[in-house]
């Protein structure tokens, strides 16, 4: 299904330890991702660039570190949906 919807050019999310998921089923290759601490570390990726952002977005493939940082990650795709910036306090 994850492959599917990323071959289909359809946005693609993870959040917490969920990127995992995604770096299993490949989608993570060549890209940059971030997740819970420890989790894509702990992984030997294929030319995945494992950062720290509270929210990274490549492509249509959006990820996020964990709970401390699901507001911004659904503000982040709020703002993908709905093509538009949201204004933040």
């Amino acid at each position: 299904l994850l492959k599917r919807l990323a071959a289909a050019g359809r946005y693609t999310t993870a959040i917490c330890a969920a990127p995992k998921v995604l770096a299993n089923a490949g989608l993570l290759a060549g890209r940059e991702a971030t997740s819970y601490p420890g989790v894509l570390d702990a992984m030997p990726l294929a030319d995945t660039k494992v950062v720290s952002q509270t929210v990274v977005q490549d492509g249509t493939i959006i990820t996020s570190r964990g709970p401390g940082t699901a507001m911004d990650f659904a503000l982040h795709l709020i703002e993908q949906l709905a093509e538009q910036p949201l204004m933040r306090p």
